[in-house]
């Protein structure tokens, strides 16, 4: 059974300027991602989609293979499954094909080896996609509002009237520290929920999101302190 690893890295970040090949931990953010991948005995090749010249130089300097991406889905509203979809083309156009995709978006930095496997693992006969999420800091059932004119309202149409927080119904983010499929359900979908969807809960510490610069720079400290565990380990 083949599994490939793709890392989709656009240039034109707005959020943080240069994000993907910006240093951290002095690696650039996108060789994080690739690292991860390589240190997984299931997964037998990596391919950064991309449609920036200097992205793909970090790529192939770290080991990738590189996926030109069309401008057109590489833009600020363009969905990433369409990205999915061409790279998937990409190589069955050129006769590869394999089994299981995993997807490991440049902006979850701090995820392990653990993480990764136990999505591949996850991914059964009777499942379309494992994503993963962590335990969620607001909740639409009791804190998080909307606003409608110049009032907010409740995000949650749920009837229910909670006054404590303990007691609502367990809500959980998504995050972006892989997501497993396989070629044949991202061809005959459009989005993640259209599908069979299991999820593997990631600690918060492990679930940073990069998307704008406090994203970075908690991402720095964690990091940070990541490697000052591992120091006095030795």
């Amino acid at each position: 059974m083949k599994t490939f690893a793709f890392i989709f890295a656009r240039g034109g970040s707005k959020g943080v300027p240069g994000k993907n090949i910006r240093n951290l931990d002095g690696k650039p953010l996108l060789a994080h991602s690739i690292i991860a991948a390589q240190n997984i005995d299931e997964i037998s090749r990596i391919f950064v989609s991309t449609d920036d010249q200097e992205i793909a130089e970090v790529g192939i300097k770290y080991g990738a293979e590189i996926i030109n991406r069309p401008v057109e889905l590489a833009q600020d509203d363009s969905p990433e499954w369409q990205a999915w979809l061409h790279a998937v083309k990409w190589l069955e156009g050129r006769g590869e094909y394999f089994d299981k995709f995993v997807s490991l978006p440049t902006t979850s930095p701090l995820r392990d080896k653990g993480d990764v496997v136990k999505c591949i693992n996850l991914l059964d006969e009777q499942t379309d996609i494992v994503v993963t999420m962590t335990n969620t800091s607001r909740s639409p059932y009791f804190n998080m509002v909307s606003l409608e004119g110049e009032y907010i309202k409740l995000l949650s149409n749920s009837e229910e009237n909670y006054s404590r927080r303990q007691d609502v119904p367990l809500t959980y983010d998504m995050t972006t520290v892989a997501y497993v499929t396989r070629p044949y359900i991202i061809k005959n979908n459009n989005k993640i929920f259209e599908g069979r969807v299991k999820a593997v809960l990631i600690p918060k510490e492990r679930a940073i999101d990069i998307d704008d610069e406090i994203d970075f720079k908690m991402a720095e400290l964690l990091m940070k302190e990541k490697q000052e565990k591992l120091n006095v380990k030795r």
